[in-house]
């Protein structure tokens, strides 16, 4: 089975001004493939680190990934650990609701978000 791996419009934004690459999301989306989850958030929410550019993934960022293992992930939200330190409950309350709804997502929906620019597709693993 293959696992496509997407960004929100809004995460992309957010990687596109600190430096988060394709390359990286997709090596953290990888990892968990794996069973290499750094943190499983609950409702299909897991935290995956991703590493600075020359640094590694303890002293770079903190993403949030709707995942499902051999199926789905949807990177929709990243922070520094040096701005923050976890999610707050009202912030990991909302990512829940956020996740329902994306993995509930049928085919055509996600057609249909990446057609508008909501989701940008980075990549297909088989």
């Amino acid at each position: 089975m293959a696992i496509r791996i997407f960004v929100t419009k809004s995460f992309d934004r957010k990687a596109g001004k600190v430096g988060l690459s394709d390359h990286l999301l997709v090596e953290a989306a990888m990892r968990a493939e794996r069973g290499l989850v750094d943190a499983h958030l609950g409702r299909y929410l897991i935290k995956q680190r991703v590493a600075r550019v020359g640094q590694g993934r303890s002293r770079g960022f903190r993403t949030i990934i709707v995942y499902r293992k051999g199926d789905l992930a949807v990177f929709i939200f990243a922070f520094a650990k040096s701005d923050q330190s976890n999610l707050t409950d009202d912030e990991l309350m909302s990512l829940q609701a956020l996740a329902d709804s994306f993995i509930e997502a049928s085919p055509s929906k996600i057609v249909d978000l990446v057609a508008i620019g909501e989701w940008r597709p980075i990549h297909v693993v088989h």
